[in-house]
C-alpha cells in the first residue's frame, strides 16, 4: 500500500463504500468525520481531503458538490489528483533555501516567486548540478549545444539578466556567484 491518505470529510455515505472496496485500491481512507480542524496532518504526509463543501484554509481537497457522481467517476477524480500532486512534487528542485518547479519555470523563495524562461531554468539547474564552477564554454556546450568555442556573449548576458532578476525578486545577489573560473550556486 502506498503513503497516500484519502481523508473523507463529513461524507459518511462515500466513506462506506470506498472502505468495502479498499483492498483494490492504493490508498489509505481515513473518515474525519466531522472533526477535520483538529486532524494533525503531520500524521499523513501525503493527503487528499474529499469534502461536499470547499473547507477553507485547508489544501489539497477534492470538493464533491455536483452529486450524484457515480463511483468511478469519483474514483477517476481522486486518483487525477493523486497524479498531480506526485507530479508536481517531483518537479520541485530544492536549491538551498529556494525552489524550483520545473513544469512551471517558477523560481521561489518564502512568499516570493519569479517566472523564468526556460533557458535561465537550464542554467540553474545546469549549475546547481555542479560541484564546481562552470566556464563559460561549458554552459555553451551544455546549455545552448554549441561545441565550438565562438565568441559571444550570450551566457555572460543570460545570466546578467538572470542576477538581475533575482536580486530584483528575492532581494539577493548572492544566488549565482561569479568566480574566476566560472559561475556557481552556494
Amino acid at each position: 500500500m502506498s503513503n497516500q491518505n484519502l481523508i473523507i470529510y463529513d461524507f459518511e455515505n462515500l466513506f462506506n463504500i470506498l472502505d468495502e472496496i479498499k483492498d483494490k485500491l492504493n490508498y489509505k481512507i481515513i473518515n474525519a468525520k466531522t472533526d477535520l480542524e483538529t486532524l494533525n496532518f503531520d500524521n499523513y504526509p501525503d493527503y487528499l481531503i474529499i469534502t461536499k463543501k470547499q473547507k477553507s484554509n485547508l489544501p489539497n481537497q477534492l470538493t464533491l458538490d455536483n452529486l450524484p457522481l457515480n463511483i468511478e467517476k469519483i474514483l477517476e477524480l481522486i486518483n487525477v489528483n493523486f497524479l498531480k500532486k506526485k507530479f508536481s512534487r517531483q518537479s520541485d528542485i530544492q536549491i538551498g533555501d529556494f525552489k524550483i518547479n520545473m513544469n512551471s519555470r517558477i523560481l521561489s523563495y518564502e512568499n516570493k516567486e519569479l517566472s523564468l524562461t526556460e533557458k535561465e531554468a537550464e542554467i540553474i539547474i545546469f549549475l546547481n548540478n555542479s560541484e564546481l564552477p562552470v566556464n563559460i564554454n561549458k554552459l555553451q556546450e551544455n546549455v545552448w549545444g554549441y561545441k565550438n568555442k565562438l565568441e559571444t556573449h550570450t551566457v555572460e548576458t543570460h545570466i546578467y539578466r538572470l542576477r538581475k532578476k533575482i536580486k530584483e525578486t528575492f532581494d539577493n545577489d548572492s544566488f549565482i556567484t561569479s568566480v574566476k573560473s566560472g559561475y556557481i550556486i552556494k
